[in-house]
């Protein structure tokens, strides 16, 4: 009994294209030609393709499944790896599904880690949402929920305001006057706060990547005035 690619592939349920893939890959051996020239599958490449189809079904890459050769059995460490990948998948996946039922029920920004969505119905600038997303992806554990915490809570401070519309080519005296107002409100957040004081501490890929990261979206962002006057609120607040 011979069946043609198209035949076998019918059979294994999968595609003439995965079939002439694994022959290219070495998965599955060059069957033999008829006179005509066309391949004839026989039983062991129907098998062999089947063993194939039922190892990527189970999530097995094509380079772990050559791994395997051709043996019937199943490598332990191969089936124990490949288990604690689903597992990590599923509890993925099972996070996902909290989160976007979150989202969906209290029409919440994608954007945005759960912790600070719903903390994002506050009256915030482009600039300082574009910057908490940045930050959540690079500060630590501790500075990321001290953060949320005061979204959570923060008032409607005018100066905020001020500093949201302070155009680039402030003058030095508003840009004087705005840090030193500024400063006595972020120092109240730092005293209610303290994790704010240094968000880079215990940064999941370490301080200097994070106070790169949280540098360029900083410059990115804001425009000079803005940035003189962060840089003039960071000299009043040092001891």
């Amino acid at each position: 009994m011979a069946w043609s690619t198209r035949e076998i592939a019918e059979l294994a349920g999968t595609s003439l294209r995965a079939v002439r893939h694994y022959h290219e890959v070495g998965l599955l051996a060059e069957p033999e030609r008829r006179a005509n020239g066309y391949k004839q599958y026989g039983v062991s490449h129907l098998v062999r393709l089947l063993r194939i189809k039922r190892l990527t079904d189970l999530g097995f890459s094509l380079s772990q499944i050559a791994a395997m050769g051709d043996a019937d059995d199943h490598p332990q460490e191969a089936l124990r790896t490949l288990d604690a990948e689903l597992a990590a998948t599923i509890e993925r996946l099972q996070q996902a599904r909290l989160d976007l039922g979150l989202i969906m029920r209290q029409s919440l920004p994608t954007d945005l880690p759960p912790e600070f969505a719903t903390a994002a119905r506050v009256q915030m600038s482009d600039a300082d949402r574009s910057l908490i997303t940045v930050m959540t992806r690079v500060i630590g554990s501790a500075p990321r929920q001290a953060y949320a915490d005061m979204l959570q809570n923060l008032s409607d401070e005018p100066v905020n305001r001020e500093f949201d519309t302070l155009p680039p080519d402030a003058d030095e005296q508003t840009r004087r006057d705005l840090a030193e107002r500024m400063a006595r409100y972020v120092r109240e957040l730092f005293d209610a706060y303290p994790d704010l004081r240094a968000p880079h501490i215990d940064a999941p890929r370490g301080e200097a990547f994070a106070m790169k990261t949280i540098g360029k979206a900083l410059r990115d962002l804001y425009n000079p005035a803005q940035l003189d006057v962060m840089r003039r609120i960071n000299t009043l607040l040092d001891p």
